[in-house]
């Protein structure tokens, strides 16, 4: 045994002292110094890759490099910085010292994207519509930050939320949560797990450590699975073997300039009443060791008093009387409380009424109750919403070199603040935080990784229900009993009396009242039945206000959310194997974990909720007649474990006519899985529950047993007011011929694009960019949302006289019922049955005009061909034109740059289920202003978005926006 160990011992020395010798043989180490070709001054930072490996390092800050590499020459180094050509370079001998002298980049069109078929490629040669902003693109936009500046590109849509809210679309159907767009941040997706919609840049990386931005108008679910269904955006942030050293910047701005100005209803300012200042403050720093290990650690933090929501538009205008000046009946789009609505018709059909009013004398005025339909007295947003907008956000990597051609890194992202987001609701997001982390080992030709997207909610509400619930603390809609123990009526009770003590009291003889008497009836009434409302201000209506913010739903109108997404994916390019043709695979898993502690799914009581989703994808290439025509098609599989797989196909073609000069067309096909609330929401918020459309949540509430439409019970309602027979009116034959029952709807299911494109991509005489592209999109299975009510019991709709029980069932259609257990009033989510076409074209050019200066411009058409049926918003929300232009010198002098954008979009219809109205075109102007300090490696810029300070809005419903005049300094150690 002794000598068996022996002789293994010394084998196993001989093994090391070998596989030592052979890496110490196949060593390679270069070292030099990179200078700019036009100065010859040292260039810092220039990035130095070996190619077809991961290994790599940066010129330090005399321009010197060095790298020792665990392979045998010959290899080839790959010499890149943004603004000068890209060198490669064959190293052919062990020891070897290479000086590269570069030259500033002069041509267009030379990026290279990844997006467009998930492996490197020319944009030139990409087979679909893609936009790309490098690094010089971000730090030199014209807008107050580089987000803002990605609706200059071509065929992006951008609307906002709020004032660090922006949310980007593309080729219509956009919406302020846009689930038919995906946006990855470092190959993370940014939704927000419990209501899937990308999340802006709440918790992206800072203009500090952004390296690139890519897009992709139109299908994408090929390669990228649900809900690339519109689009998908890639934020890639720096690496810190590339980008070192220490990053600062700090920035002040302004807002709200001129927001004195009363809105168009003179029902309050449109903003704080005076300018405001905004700070914003972002801090990098990055180090490698050894080109084996480095890290990066991001910190920024943005504080702003956020646009208001001014519009008072009446989104119920067709109940205001003919010849009313005002509407007793009005919805206010950013005044909430107002949501409730009753007709005060139907508080006389009441016999308690009917004998209150008796006893006071006025029984004869019964028959004067107008049909009419009165809302509760509203608060205005800005008393209800938290304005305070701040961001705070982390980003951390840590990134270790296994081998030459294996990395392993883990990254962090976390965001935190306060901002406000327009859905079906206008919500306040207070304290709410998202946190990423994510594992990765990646190749020069593989990925695997893995991560988890994790949402809290903080002290998150729903700013309509707590306008609503600050009127029912004060005093209910309906009967109730006070402190003393007294019955009371409640205020739509007191409202109906006061209109007809106000008819008694002013001699008008019942029945002989005019339009103006009516109208002074009416305001006489809503005076008397707010005596002694919560007016914003008091201590009783902050108490009202914490109260309802402070309580979960449907208690209060706070969320309680911790949902979270797990998500797994992997990919492996054979062009190491393979070399005839490209071969991709990749898969993915995907699950849902939703906690919303019964605050918007029935997850409460320990029922866990989940949703899985399965998918993998192969991509093949071919290069045919001598490299001029390049064929991809694709595939990809996915199965949400409640629907039925999705099979997506891609094919595309590009043929090169000419150096520089490619025809494209593509055919795919694209799917959105229904949101997780849209498979399992179940939440009561007054007027509905609103409830999943899987079918196991209609047969839980039995939802179409004597179920009505929703139309047709208010075109019901209303005939019962409008009927002079009072509680006989429910009988009524003919009213009831009204109602229409509830057809069973379908399960929710998918909604699919099929998508074709034609596009032409020329660089002319090394100076003119050209771009343009015609998309035609087929739409199949539009998800959408029915209301339907439930009647207590059987009505006969063929009865030919009026009967107890028709008037007894009848009754309960009336008024929405969302008690736990009693619910009559439903809302869920189904498809549509019919299909719709859509078009655009997207033309696109830049001009060198020689020693920097460029101008450039994009003009976008996108046309919904058909309209849904009646009854469905098409919610295409998109203007039918728009266009962008530029013109910029980021060198004017060494030390002077400058960029000016111009913005405009034609007027176009919003829908959505908030809102619905005209958004009047807007043309906006950007502009900035740099000033390099090298002796302080320091950038001044100076600059405004909306230098004209227009007013505008850009989605129905929104905010109203302003200028933002800004000056902002950032220090970068290896700036050059």
């Amino acid at each position: 045994m002794k000598k068996i160990f022996t002789k293994a011992t010394l084998l196993s020395l001989f093994l090391v002292g070998s596989v030592c010798f052979a890496f110490a043989q196949e060593r390679t180490t270069i070292s030099g110094k990179v200078t700019d070709a036009g100065s010859g001054e040292p260039l810092a930072g220039v990035n130095i890759v070996v190619k077809g490996k991961v290994i790599g390092t940066i010129t330090n800050g005399a321009g010197a490099y060095n790298l020792t590499v665990n392979s045998a020459p010959p290899l080839t180094l790959v010499f890149s910085f943004i603004g000068f050509e890209s060198q490669e370079i064959v190293v052919s001998e062990a020891t070897a010292s290479i000086d590269v002298s570069m030259k500033e980049a002069s041509l267009l069109g030379q990026e290279v994207v990844i997006s467009a078929s998930r492996v490197e490629e020319s944009i030139l040669e990409s087979p679909v519509s893609i936009e790309k902003m490098d690094v010089l693109a971000v730090q030199n936009t014209a807008s107050d930050n580089y987000y803002k500046g990605i609706a200059n590109l071509k065929g992006v849509d951008v609307t906002s939320s709020s004032i660090n809210f922006q949310i980007i679309n593309a080729r219509g159907f956009n919406s302020t949560g846009n689930t038919r767009f995906v946006q990855l941040t470092d190959g993370m997706d940014t939704q927000a797990p419990a209501l899937n919609f990308p999340i802006g840049n709440l918790n992206g990386p800072s203009e500090l450590d952004v390296e690139s931005v890519e897009f992709i108008p139109g299908a994408a679910s090929a390669l990228y699975g649900p809900n690339a269904f519109n689009g998908i955006l890639l934020v890639n942030s720096k690496s810190p073997f590339d980008y070192q050293g220490l990053s600062v910047m700090g920035k002040v701005s302004v807002n709200h300039l001129g927001d004195s100005d009363l809105n168009s209803e003179g029902a309050g300012e449109i903003g704080p009443g005076s300018a405001q200042p905004m700070y914003e403050g972002s801090i990098r720093y990055a180090k490698a060791f050894n080109n084996k290990f480095a890290f990066k650690v991001n910190f920024s933090y943005s504080q702003a008093e956020d646009w208001y929501g001014t519009n008072m538009s009446d989104a119920a205008i067709n109940r205001k009387p003919s010849n009313f000046s005002f509407n007793p009946g009005s919805d206010q789009v950013h005044a909430f409380g107002d949501e409730v609505a009753n007709n005060i018709a139907l508080v006389g059909l009441s016999s308690n009424f009917q004998a209150s009013m008796n006893e006071l004398g006025l029984g004869a005025y019964l028959g004067d109750i107008p049909n009419q339909v009165v809302t509760r007295t509203p608060y205005e947003e800005r008393h209800l919403v938290d304005y305070g907008a701040e961001n705070m956000k982390i980003n951390t990597g840590l990134h270790y070199r296994v081998t030459d051609r294996m990395e392993l890194l883990y990254n962090f992202n976390y965001g935190y603040g306060t901002s406000v987001y327009t859905g079906a609701q206008r919500y306040s997001l207070a304290n709410f935080s998202i946190a990423q982390h994510k594992l990765e080992l990646k190749g020069d030709n593989f990925f695997i990784r893995g991560y988890t997207t994790r949402e809290n909610s903080g002290d998150s509400y729903i700013a309509d229900l707590t306008g609503v619930l600050i009127n029912d603390a004060w005093k209910p809609n309906g009967p109730y009993v006070d402190a003393n123990g007294d019955q009371q009526p409640g205020w739509y009770a007191e409202y109906t009396g006061a209109y007809l003590g106000y008819l008694a009291a002013n001699g008008i003889a019942p029945g002989a009242a005019t339009d103006a008497q009516k109208q002074a009836a009416h305001m006489a009434a809503r005076s008397a039945a707010d005596q002694g409302r919560y007016l914003p201000g008091t201590q009783a209506f902050e108490d009202a206000k914490k109260t309802a913010t402070g309580k979960v739903i449907p208690s209060g109108s706070k969320f309680d959310d911790a949902t979270n997404l797990y998500h797994a994916e992997a990919q492996y390019d054979f062009k190491n194997q393979v070399d005839f043709m490209g071969i991709q695979v990749g898969a993915s898993y995907r699950l849902y974990d939703l906690e919303s502690n019964g605050t918007i799914f029935a997850d409460s009581s320990g029922n866990d909720i989940t949703i899985q989703e399965v998918g993998a994808f192969v991509q093949l290439s071919k290069k045919l007649l001598n490299d001029k025509l390049k064929l991809t098609g694709s595939a990809r599989y996915d199965k949400n474990e409640n629907f039925d797989a999705q099979i997506n196909p891609r094919i595309s073609g590009v043929f090169t006519v000419a150096d520089n000069n490619n025809i494209r067309v593509s055919y795919q096909t694209g799917f959105r899985n229904p949101t997780t609330q849209g498979q399992h929401i179940d939440l009561n918020v007054i007027s509905a529950r609103l409830i999943g459309g899987l079918p196991q949540y209609a047969e839980a509430y039995n939802i179409y047993e004597n179920a009505y439409t929703g139309r047709s019970v208010e075109d019901f309602v209303a005939a019962v007011a409008a009927d002079p027979s009072g509680a006989l009116a429910l009988g009524n034959p003919a009213n009831l011929d009204l109602l229409v029952p509830a057809t069973e709807f379908a399960p929710v299911k998918p909604e699919e694009v099929r998508s074709i494109e034609i596009g032409y991509k020329s660089l002319l005489g090394q100076r003119l960019l050209l771009d343009v592209a015609y998309y035609h999109n087929t739409y199949n299975d539009f998800i959408a949302q029915v209301r339907l009510r439930k009647a207590a019991g059987f009505i006969d709709l063929d009865a030919t006289t009026i009967t107890e029980q028709n008037i007894r069932n009848a009754q309960t259609l009336l008024t929405p019922i969302t008690t736990p257990g009693q619910e009559n009033t439903f809302q869920t989510y189904t498809n549509v049955s019919e299909t719709v076409t859509a078009q655009g074209v997207a033309f696109g050019a830049e001009y060198s005009l020689g020693r920097g200066y460029k101008v450039g411009g994009n003009y976008n058409w996108n046309k919904l061909n058909d309209e849904l049926s009646d009854g469905f918003l098409s919610e295409f929300n998109t203007p039918e034109h728009k266009f962008n232009l530029s013109f910029s010198n980021r060198k004017v002098t060494d030390q002077l740059g400058f960029n000016i954008t111009y913005r405009w979009q034609d007027e176009f219809l919003w829908e959505s289920s908030f809102a619905r109205g005209i958004v009047p075109s807007i043309g906006t102007v950007d502009l900035q202003v740099s000033y390099k300090l090298p002796n302080l490696n320091s950038i001044v810029k100076v600059g405004g978005s909306n230098i004209t300070n227009e007013r505008y809005v850009l989605n129905y419903g929104g905010p109203t926006l302003g200028a933002i005049y800004y000056v902002s300094i950032t220090f970068d150690q290896l700036m050059n």
